[in-house]
């Protein structure tokens, strides 16, 4: 549990650069609320590697990559 204390949280550039998208694309998630891991802090979008990790396994991210 001390890990996740002092994990360091990371912005929309950072975590499109960890998923290898555009940040245009992570905001876009966002909007569509499909469950993204994201908090808003000020004006600002922000995320955690774990957080993320656990979306991506879970399946979450494939089924909103689907376009028609």
């Amino acid at each position: 549990m001390k890990g996740s204390t002092q994990e360091r949280w990371i912005n929309v550039d950072e975590a499109a650069d960890y998923f290898g998208v555009k940040p245009a694309t992570i905001r876009d998630w966002i909007k569509k609320k499909n469950g993204i891991p994201a908090v808003k802090i000020g004006r600002s979008w922000k995320f955690k590697y774990s957080e993320l990790d656990n979306w991506a396994k879970s399946g979450a991210a494939a089924e909103e990559t689907v376009t028609d």
